[in-house]
């Protein structure tokens, strides 16, 4: 009984893990090279617009359409990333645990061919 609680535990834990990599992974990927691309497209745009004269009535929305554009395609890229490590991590980690049953399996069954050959 107390040996599956802390399986069990064990199992949470991993999971805890995974999902802590997964979101790491994700955070760090979410700004790549398209964004920095298309972001810097919008520094130039609004550069240009006040060198022509251009008001601050009419760059300033530009803007912040700009940044916010910017931060939704950030956002949902991260999230989009965040779900596929996150299958990746679990994966893994059923992984992890389909191998240690087959280890556990063929121990047992390696001591029981010790024990029948020596005993």
């Amino acid at each position: 009984m107390e040996e599956a609680e802390a399986a069990e535990q064990v199992n949470r834990e991993s999971e805890q893990k995974a999902i802590r990599r997964a979101s790491e992974r994700a955070r760090t990927a979410r700004w790549d090279l398209n964004i920095a691309i298309f972001l810097f497209a919008v520094l130039i745009i609004i550069m240009v617009l006040l060198f022509q004269g251009v008001t601050l009535e009419i760059v300033a929305p530009i803007a912040v359409v700009g940044l916010g554009i910017v931060w939704l395609v950030g956002w949902r890229q991260g999230r989009q990333l965040y779900d596929r490590f996150l299958e990746e991590e679990l994966a893994k980690l059923e992984f992890e645990r389909g191998r240690k049953v087959a280890e556990t399996i063929e121990e047992a069954v390696q001591r029981a061919l010790r024990a029948r050959w020596h005993g």
